[in-house]
């Protein structure tokens, strides 16, 4: 959605955009159209005769200190000065810092706003075979990246593991808060639940396996421009499996049936690169699970966006069979259901 500002149609946040847009060497003429309010809320500035344009991203409140952003562009920075993948470049302020705080006059606490440069493409298909290649490559490089590469020691970021996706310390929310949760679907998902915390414990948390990934390498956050695939909106970067990289490229389709030869293709561009044996392989569907309960978890959180609305309770639903399947090739748990938590995650404690 894009909403050019104008008299007749101005926010508050337009107000900041237009503000944070004088922190830094840009026309005088700019001109900012939204581009999206999720978590965090888009610009886009460009000068008013075309030209340059750039990206302004204005953080939610709380999700993530200034330290954190600032591990995200370091990280960015670092990526794209190795050549390790193609994202976005950070734009330093008149005073020479990447990160501006402004206040934000009656909307509430102060916001930390990044501004980046433009990045052109289009999002790929779903069913683009040759695209999922490309997209397996490029994970492969951006691993390998991280295996290589000093981290600053500030150097700061959520952690994804089983007690922060779906265990008792969520970031995102509990499961079992998702929208439309029936005490049959709870029970579905809490048992495959289950079997995905006993099998990541046996992967462990070494690092060849366990380490700074994207985190949210969704189709959405993904732009191919010709042959170069461009990686964007590392807001989730953190810590967390290799092969959680992969899940995310399914994203909110997960029960297609073209996801299986997708997963095989990324696999393919990522063996081009990197080591991917077919033991490793054939959990990648352990991670697609996790990642579909996380997003009920998502959806249940974030039931005011227009995404988790257009999702709601068919995509709780939904995840039942994809459940079930999943048991029927890795078992049943051998532990018994947890009892749910009572403790809030972490967007809700920031929001609810």
């Amino acid at each position: 959605m894009e909403v050019p500002l104008s008299e007749s149609n101005r926010s508050p946040f337009d107000e900041i955009a237009m503000r944070a847009a004088r922190r830094y060497a840009l026309p005088a003429d700019i001109v900012a159209s939204l581009i999206n309010i999720s978590e965090n809320i888009t610009y886009r500035l460009e000068a008013a005769g075309g030209g340059d344009r750039w990206a302004l991203r204005i953080h939610r409140d709380g999700y993530h200190s200034r330290q954190a952003i600032a591990s995200e562009l370091a990280w960015l920075r670092a990526l794209s000065d190795s050549g390790a993948a193609n994202v976005p470049v950070p734009v330093r302020g008149n005073d020479g810092e990447f990160i501006q705080t402004l206040a934000t006059d009656g909307v509430g606490p102060p916001r930390n706003v990044v501004l980046f440069d433009w990045e052109n493409g289009r999002e790929p298909a779903p069913d683009d075979i040759t695209g999922y290649e490309r997209l397996g490559e490029t994970a492969a490089r951006m691993h390998a990246h991280v295996n290589g590469w000093q981290r600053p020691p500030w150097f700061e970021r959520h952690t994804w593991d089983f007690a922060t996706t779906l265990g008792d310390t969520p970031h995102w929310g509990r499961w079992r808060d998702g929208i439309g949760m029936s005490a049959g679907t709870a029970s579905a998902i809490a048992e495959a639940a289950g079997v995905i915390e006993q099998r990541l414990a046996t992967i462990g948390k070494g690092p060849d396996v366990f380490n700074l990934v994207h985190g949210d390498m969704r189709l959405a956050n993904l732009l191919l421009d010709n042959d170069t695939v461009k990686v964007i909106d590392f807001d989730d970067c953190g810590f967390s499996w290799f092969l959680y990289d992969c899940a995310t490229t399914v994203s909110f389709f997960e029960e297609k049936p073209e996801v299986p030869e997708l997963i095989k293709a990324w696999a393919r561009g990522y063996r081009r690169i990197g080591s991917l044996d077919a033991s490793a392989e054939s959990e990648i569907e352990t991670f697609v699970m996790l990642r579909r309960i996380l997003l009920v978890a998502w959806i249940g959180s974030h039931a005011d966006t227009d995404l988790a609305r257009s999702m709601g309770a068919s995509y709780t639903a939904g995840t039942v069979p994809l459940c079930e399947r999943y048991l029927s090739r890795f078992g049943r748990s051998t532990q018994p259901p947890r009892a749910p938590s009572t403790r809030p995650g972490l967007w809700q404690r920031i929001f609810g």
